[in-house]
């Protein structure tokens, strides 16, 4: 399937997540208005949503919340057994990240520049930004800093006035939040802004960023104010100061990225196409390539209750390693394809999102594997 995001195809291919971004519309005429429409659309009830194509999954507490498709937001309160709709989600557009800091707040993040907020456990949802908002300030910041003349600044001025004119069509990708203020978020055409306010108010973080070109982000995470982003063509972009200033690092991989962490003894984990999984131990100055035996792309990563790690491919295959991700070895566990997001329940088991839903993997499943 084609995908185009304002005439570009957008570099989107692994799995559903290619089909969400898909879904996407081209700025213009009736293909804005259809746009501003589904802003505008709260979702609605389905009879197949527990089956439905679902993005991101997240625990907030012992509750359960997965995000997908035509803002479709599902909860479960018994560990991933079964699942209902939120009670109100006032966008229908594809939501493609979700993330909770507590049993309580959470956020989630979609296509048309969306940010929602719940503090409720994901029962209920209100719009704190959507892609007019999120183009209004970043044109806002570019338009203060070209005020110095310098030519870098004036070229992203442009850059972002042209934002405010395609309207509201792109989509955020990532989305992480270290508590109650501090979040970021990125996406298509190296979209990135930041809250310090529980998603309140937002600045632009476009102007910091070295990412030549507009390159999409797929991924941001932090780790004690460390910051990772991962996007298209091998990039790998990095904070030391909860995101004051940014450094891009350099990778024997040009492919894209579709996530990275931090993991044991400070070490670097990035993932993306045709199962391209590389480990830096010393901060990004050189990486090695872990062999996974299967050309087919990963589209998450997980870090486990004990420490160790899951990498998911989109073939359905779960890959288990060791805590500073020097290994990786398959799991017999027989999957679906086109997995999405993982995370872990309450109770221990792994909950994975995907094209047909949501799946739950029994603890003991995991355990037995884990020994072998």
């Amino acid at each position: 399937m084609q995908a185009f995001l304002s005439g570009r195809r957008l570099a989107a291919t692994f799995s559903c997540a290619a089909v969400a971004v898909a879904t996407a519309f081209a700025a213009g005429g009736d293909a804005a208005r259809a746009v501003a429409d589904l802003l505008a659309q709260p979702a609605q009830a389905n009879v197949r949503a527990a089956t439905s194509l679902q993005l991101s999954v997240a625990r907030a507490g012992k509750r359960l919340v997965s995000v997908g498709e035509r803002g479709l937001v599902l909860l479960s309160d018994d560990d991933g057994r079964s699942w209902r709709q939120a009670r109100q989600v006032p966008v229908s557009v594809a939501l493609t990240q979700v993330r909770f800091v507590s049993d309580s707040l959470g956020w989630a993040a979609g296509h048309s520049g969306v940010v929602l907020h719940s503090a409720d456990a994901g029962d209920t949802w209100q719009v704190q930004l959507d892609g007019v908002k999120a183009a209004a300030l970043i044109a806002e910041a570019a338009r203060a800093a070209a005020a110095s003349g310098d030519p870098a600044a004036l070229k992203h001025q442009r850059e972002a006035e042209a934002l405010v004119q395609d309207g509201p069509d792109k989509p955020f990708l990532g989305l992480h939040f270290a508590d109650a203020r501090r979040g970021w978020v990125v996406g298509a055409y190296g979209l990135a802004l930041a809250t310090t306010d529980g998603g309140k108010t937002w600045q632009s973080l476009m102007g910091r960023i070295p990412n030549p070109g507009g390159k999409h982000l797929y991924a941001v995470g932090e780790t004690d104010g460390r910051l990772l982003l991962a996007g298209e063509q091998g990039t790998l972009i990095r904070s030391t100061d909860g995101g004051a200033s940014f450094q891009r690092l350099t990778t024997p991989y040009t492919g894209t990225y579709f996530g990275a962490l931090e993991v044991a003894d400070g070490a670097l984990l990035a993932y993306g196409l045709r199962g391209n999984a590389w480990r830096s131990a010393d901060q990004g100055a050189s990486w090695t390539r872990l062999e996974l035996a299967q050309p087919v792309t990963l589209s998450a990563g997980l870090r486990l209750a004990d420490g160790s790690l899951l990498l998911a491919d989109e073939s359905g295959r779960l890959l288990r390693g060791d805590a500073a991700a020097t290994r990786f070895a398959p799991l017999a566990t027989p999957l679906p394809t086109g997995l999405t997001g993982m995370v872990q329940a309450a109770d221990g088991a792994l909950i994975v999102s995907g094209a047909r839903g949501t799946r739950r993997i029994e603890p003991a499943t995991l355990t037995a594997e884990a020994s072998k």
